[in-house]
């Protein structure tokens, strides 16, 4: 079956549908990670948007049950140059286009990936529809996508309940996550270095956490415009007045930043894939990193007072950590856990268990 896409800019895509069949509007955005698929699909940061994958061939490795990234996929659609029918791999559970069909992803191939990666670039991340329709009118499409906002996608992706996650091996410290959108391997770096996990919802108040007799406080990734998190930001504020430790990645590094003064504000296309070079600026290292998001920190209007830039984006310059003047406290905003090197930047939870009177393993 022949499938479309529309751009906000009434650019036009033709190609052949894969996985669900019907429309879907969505925010298109592209990612130039060469693997990963089911990954960028179950991360909760693409919630409300629709992936263009740069790399031409996709599904060629098939996808099975460890690499999920959350209980289910959060991207509304997907975009490919070819997808391979098959999965050729000892892990293979199953074939990516059954996967996207299965969890109600509509997709098209056969699009030129080259030529929208680079329209997405040169003029910014846009609204899109998916349709399988042979015919439809371009001008009530173009009003769909004029009125379509990514929003309240933090509700709908933080768990409905708090989950324990024990330790592996020894139980050295225990540590409260703030559920954003988390990254499953986020939880599993801090089980594997002696951490009992305990996961929150969003929206869980501070109060909460500061009496439940925590080591320190991460806060993760998630999806949307931080700045739409208005009582999140309040409860955040009240967790960084507190003396425990606190390491937040991604939109909690944005939040914890709106929650301290700073701005944030949209990126023409963003950071998404595994191959962005970030300086850490006291190392004076750089590093490659896996990243997926859409708005930064205004180094402008981060207060010297309360923190200072610790690690910026080697390609433009944009905010990528914080460190604050108050003790043991810290933020980045690249996935740390997402090892694209396999294991660049996991010092960073190394740093955090030191932070709270652990051992430091690197």
């Amino acid at each position: 079956m022949k499938a479309t896409l529309i751009l906000a800019n009434g650019a036009v895509f033709r190609g052949d549908a894969i996985g669900a069949m019907g429309d879907r509007v969505c925010e298109m955005v592209f990612n130039t990670s060469m693997t990963g698929y089911q990954e960028i699909l179950t991360d909760p940061s693409y919630a409300g948007q629709g992936v263009v994958m740069s790399y031409p061939l996709m599904g060629n490795y098939g996808v099975n049950g460890e690499d999920n990234e959350s209980q289910r996929p959060w991207a509304e659609a997907l975009v490919v140059r070819h997808l391979s029918p098959v999965g050729s791999n000892f892990r293979c559970e199953g074939s990516l286009g059954d996967y996207l069909r299965q969890h109600d992803i509509v997709g098209i191939q056969g699009v030129d990936t080259r030529a929208l990666t680079k329209l997405l670039r040169s003029q910014g991340t846009m609204n899109g529809m998916i349709t399988c329709a042979e015919h439809f009118h371009i001008r009530e499409v173009l009003d769909k996508l004029a009125a379509y906002r990514v929003s309240g996608t933090v509700e709908r992706v933080t768990r409905g309940e708090k989950e324990v996650f024990p330790a592996l091996g020894e139980q050295r410290l225990r540590v409260a996550l703030m559920d954003y959108g988390v990254k499953q391997n986020m939880i599993e770096c801090l089980r594997k270095r002696g951490c009992e996990v305990t996961v929150y919802p969003a929206h869980t108040p501070a109060a909460e956490i500061l009496s439940g007799g925590f080591d320190g406080v991460m806060l993760s990734n998630g999806p949307g415009d931080p700045a739409d998190n208005v009582d999140i930001i309040r409860e955040v504020r009240a967790l960084y007045q507190s003396d425990l430790p606190l390491f937040a990645v991604c939109l909690g590094h944005q939040l914890l930043a709106l929650a301290t003064g700073a701005k944030t504000h949209k990126m023409t296309f963003g950071h998404r894939g595994g191959n962005h070079p970030v300086k850490d600026l006291a190392a004076g290292r750089c590093f490659i990193t896996s990243q997926n998001h859409g708005y930064v920190v205004d180094a402008g209007s981060v207060d010297p007072a309360v923190a200072q830039v610790s690690h910026i984006n080697v390609n433009d310059n944009t905010v990528e950590g914080l460190k604050y003047k108050r003790k043991n406290c810290f933020t980045v905003q690249f996935h740390p856990e997402a090892s694209p090197g396999p294991e660049d930047t996991e010092y960073l939870f190394d740093r955090f268990i030191a932070s709270m009177g652990g051992e430091k393993n690197a």
